[in-house]
């Protein structure tokens, strides 16, 4: 038992363990959601999530420590968004013939997912700094850090804030695109990707694209419209107030 418990601690503190418990668990809930025929309630990305805290909590490990190894992963979502340029590339004339729709579109969908989190956030009496770091939620998480330190809030927030909305996102909208009736025709993929990336920034654009190419392309274009307008508009509504 304590040769065991050695040879974790030498694991556990070498960059290996981090990028292989990523890939490994990744691997296994991936499977999982193949198997459970991409239910919502399988994302990977969830059960990633969760294993991983659980396993890191459980063994006492330091996130600094998982972080050497997994920085390697995280580096590559850099050329993972720009990657999400191929498909709006495939699809450039719907997008010239929707152009100035998608625009208004994302700047509604943006206004309604931050302006009805402050008002909660207003309406409970929960603290400025709290509200603030509300305001970007529905902005990839880098992003949504940056403006909520730009405005007064608390980074750390606004990125837990920021992937509990992309969770959110993922797991039901399916069911609420069901609900509302919108189908499963090239005008229905454009309505559920574009509004997922929009209120739900890259786990609902990975959410989209695992579902379907044209869904995820246009999730992809309303998650660089939200990046773009969020960092400009919200730090200029901020002002204001």
């Amino acid at each position: 038992m304590n040769e065991f418990v050695q040879l974790w601690v030498y694991l556990s503190s070498t960059p290996l363990f981090g990028l292989t418990a990523t890939l490994v668990v990744y691997l296994l809930a991936q499977a999982l959601y193949v198997r459970a025929g991409q239910a919502a309630w399988a994302n990977p990305v969830l059960w990633s999530v969760v294993a991983l805290a659980a396993g890191l909590t459980a063994t006492g490990t330091a996130y600094p420590t998982y972080f050497s190894g997994a920085q390697f992963i995280h580096f590559l979502l850099g050329p993972a968004v720009v990657a999400l340029a191929w498909p709006l590339w495939q699809r450039r004339a719907a997008l010239r013939a929707h152009g100035g729709r998608f625009v208004i579109a994302g700047l509604v969908g943006g206004t309604a997912a931050a302006a009805s989190a402050v008002a909660l956030a207003w309406a409970l009496g929960l603290p400025t700094e709290v509200m603030l770091s509300l305001a970007p939620k529905s902005v990839t998480a880098p992003v949504a850090m940056g403006v909520a330190e730009k405005i007064g809030g608390v980074p750390a927030l606004a990125a837990v804030f920021a992937v509990l909305t992309g969770m959110v996102g993922a797991l039901s909208g399916k069911y609420l695109f069901d609900a509302l009736g919108i189908g499963t025709d090239a005008p229905g993929w454009m309505a559920r990707g574009f509004a997922l990336g929009t209120a739900a920034h890259g786990i609902g654009a990975a959410r989209a694209l695992q579902v379907h190419p044209d869904a995820g392309a246009w999730a992809a274009l309303a998650l660089g419209l939200q990046v773009v307008m969020a960092a400009v508009l919200i730090p200029l509504v901020a002002g204001w107030f």
